[in-house]
């Protein structure tokens, strides 16, 4: 079983508001799949169904952003899950506008959301980060996270929550590569083509020893004594070979 949890603030208040993204995002799973209608447990709002063959369990928290972790760790403990049948969906400032990330576990970035996820779940859970843009100054991050997307925002914000939905059964399967493609190939990117560099070749007549130390000092050979008359034997029979 795998839980999906959305982030958000409760009340029509705040509906639109760019925090409420992992709401929105929940919501746009939940149609698309035929979930079940939402009803109340867990301090949250829960809705149940089938992701690529696997039962999930949807939950939006009640408890407002700051304490999302109360309603997402009463469930976690009810259905006796471990962080890795988690993941979280939740607004990202330090995104452009429409891009995503995943990731397991890290750090809460600042977000309280996370903060509190982090405290009653643990930290190793996935973590589907949807880019909300930034201001640009410091003081205008509370207003810019608590105002609604503007009308203009559309234009990426449902090409975004589409993809987010139509390709939900991939995170159930621990396809992450192949969602994000998904999700970049839908907003207007182009999925990852990087591959990894060619390891570089072994320089001839050069052991691995020396290619790891190729800063090393050649050793002079001696001039004289017991060590310089073996080698002279030993290259002179070479050269009558």
């Amino acid at each position: 079983m795998l839980v999906i949890a959305g982030l958000g603030n409760p009340g029509s208040q705040y509906a639109g508001n760019r925090h409420n993204i992992g709401f929105m995002a929940l919501d746009a799973i939940q149609r698309r799949h035929s979930f079940s209608p939402w009803s109340r447990k867990f301090k949250g709002e829960i809705s149940e169904g089938e992701l690529g063959g696997e039962k999930v369990l949807l939950i939006r928290p009640l408890t407002y952003m700051n304490l999302s972790g109360e309603a997402v760790g009463e469930a976690m403990r009810f259905y006796k899950l471990a962080p890795k049948d988690l993941v979280a969906i939740y607004d990202e400032l330090d995104l452009p506008a429409g891009k995503a990330r995943i990731k397991t576990g890290g750090g809460h970035g600042g977000h309280n959301g996370i903060k509190s996820l982090d405290a009653h779940c643990g930290k190793d859970y996935r973590r589907l980060r949807l880019g909300i843009g930034h201001p640009g100054i410091k003081e205008a991050v509370v207003g810019h996270v608590l105002g609604d997307f503007a009308k203009a925002d559309a234009a990426w914000l449902e090409p975004l929550l589409d993809a987010v939905a139509d390709n939900a059964a991939m995170l159930v399967k621990g396809e992450d590569s192949q969602f994000m493609n998904r999700i970049t190939l839908a907003t207007g990117g182009k999925p990852d083509e990087a591959k990894p560099a060619p390891a570089p070749k072994k320089p001839a007549g050069q052991s691995h020893i020396r290619q790891a130390r190729p800063n090393a000092a050649t050793k002079p050979l001696p001039a004289s004594g017991p060590m310089a008359d073996m080698l002279k034997r030993m290259f002179s029979k070479k050269g009558e070979d």
